[in-house]
């Protein structure tokens, strides 16, 4: 017991101080609460998501036939399909807020400098096309996509032009969506650091106090948004002269390793035992981790969002195994350490009353994913006799749901965000189909048999103090009557 008394002591005194100071910067508080913003419209557009891509074939054809099926697709586009820009906005204005100013100047600063750092252009449309070749009206190709290449050099150079050349003036949706977002945080928290440090040394224009309020604002936003959407501008020239851009060069330098990493076994596996190790000294494992990883794992979502809805998910096809409802759905299924088992140890054999009581008072909250009650009730928090099942079961949790989505056993997940209140079964069945609800229900038999030994050695012991506990309460009540 001492030595675990030491251990839980280097782990507060040594361990976690650090982490919370890093946890606590400006920056990633402005990462978490910013990122927030995203989850509105993460969550509406999954619906419209689905609603596009009803897995029942002869609803799906009734709907591309009526034109709802594109209506649908529509929404999905403006919503979970541009959520960098929800994220650069955001994390600007929240870092902006958090240091005393006003913060949504600062979140339109950091979304025109978003726009200003990309490229506005898409490749063009009837090139594309032709690459894969010239199909006649049966659809059979009738010239290959590099001989309609090859031959483009003998047309006008006028229709040339227009057959390759680049539309212009344009957003490339693409990088508005997940692969922007590593983009956006680099530029919502730069932008967010800038104008407050402007702010701070007086960078602003101040008007008369006649001046109404609003205009006053407008004017001292002025100088801060000026100088950053200059120095991007500049950014921007100097980009274009290497033929890219930097929210390019972002994307292939830090997004495509973060997500390489965070898609990897290994990756999963400390996310899983991450979160309840915090948890397990009293730090909400779920929110900081879920700040750091969500960074990198909502990417992953809307890249399998995007896929699903092209009817090519698959692994195959580059979609994510890990993802941000892999996290939230399986990691964290019904609670930080997929504490469903003990509810039903504490439902169907405890002896204990703590036990009992709490457990009553934990299967509603655990249905929608909250173990609070037994976090600090049981408690799980601190408490050694329960550590290696609320280690255990995240981490068995997300290796054999890795390894079932590797092999093939059930599809990848398909983007669809379930709020995370959302019930087990039906939470799996709204993210990967019914295989993947059939899956679920599997993970909460291995949480059941994890947890059910350790339980029910703690629910002994709990039980044996209580009845020592109600014995010595009756000795006493016999000794007072007897001397009565």
């Amino acid at each position: 017991m001492q030595e675990q008394k030491g251990f839980s002591g280097f782990i507060n005194t040594k361990v976690m101080p650090p982490i919370m100071k890093f946890v606590n910067t400006k920056g990633v508080r402005a990462l978490q609460d910013g990122m927030v913003y995203t989850l509105p419209f993460i969550i509406i557009g999954s619906v419209f998501l689905i609603l596009s891509n009803i897995p029942i074939p002869s609803v799906a054809a009734a709907l591309t036939a009526s034109g709802w099926s594109a209506f649908f697709s529509q929404a999905y586009n403006v919503t979970f399909n541009i959520l960098s820009i929800w994220a650069v906005v955001g994390m600007a204005f929240v870092y902006v807020q958090n240091e005393g100013y006003e913060g949504l100047p600062a979140g339109l600063t950091a979304l025109a400098t978003f726009f200003l750092i990309q490229t506005l252009s898409i490749a063009n449309p009837v090139k594309t096309a032709m690459g894969s070749g010239v199909t006649n009206a049966a659809g059979k190709v009738v010239m290959t996509g590099k001989a309609v290449t090859a031959n483009i050099d003998k047309l006008p150079k006028a229709l040339q032009g227009v057959m390759t050349a680049p539309v212009t003036g344009v957003l490339n949706i693409t990088w508005l969506g997940g692969q922007g977002m590593i983009g956006a945080i680099v530029v919502g928290l730069v932008v967010g650091w800038a104008y407050s440090a402007m702010m701070k040394a007086g960078w602003k224009i101040t008007l008369p106090e006649q001046v109404p309020a609003s205009v006053a604002k407008q004017f001292t936003a002025m100088i801060p948004a000026g100088v950053i959407i200059t120095v991007a501008m500049f950014i921007y020239a100097g980009f274009s002269y290497l033929h890219t851009d930097l929210l390019q060069l972002l994307y292939q330098v830090l997004e495509l390793p973060l997500q390489g990493l965070s898609d990897s076994l290994g990756g999963a596996l400390v996310i899983a035992f991450a979160v309840p190790f915090f948890w397990f000294f009293g730090i909400h494992g779920g929110l900081i981790v879920g700040a750091v990883a969500g960074a990198f794992l909502i990417p992953n979502t809307a890249a399998n969002a995007t896929l699903y809805h092209a009817g090519k998910l698959s692994l195959a096809n580059g979609a994510h195994i890990v993802t941000n409802e892999f996290y939230n759905n399986f990691i964290n299924l019904t609670g930080s350490g997929i504490t469903i088992g003990l509810v039903i140890f504490t439902l169907f054999a405890a002896k204990s009353t703590q036990f009992k009581t709490l457990g009553k008072i934990e299967l509603v909250p655990a249905i929608f994913n909250i173990n609070e009650p037994f976090l600090f009730g049981i408690p799980i928090v601190m408490n050694p006799m329960l550590a290696v099942p609320f280690f255990l079961v995240p981490v068995v949790v997300a290796l054999s749901t890795y390894f079932v989505i590797r092999v093939g056993i059930v599809p990848p997940l398909n983007g669809v965000a379930a709020p995370w209140t959302t019930p087990a079964i039906i939470s799996g069945f709204l993210i990967g189909g019914w295989k993947m609800a059939i899956w679920q229900t599997c993970t909460l038999v291995i949480s059941t048999l994890i947890y059910w030994p350790f339980a029910k050695s703690y629910d002994n012991m709990l039980y044996k103090k209580e009845q020592a506990k109600l014995a010595e309460d009756e000795a006493a009540d016999k000794t007072a009557a007897d001397a009565q």
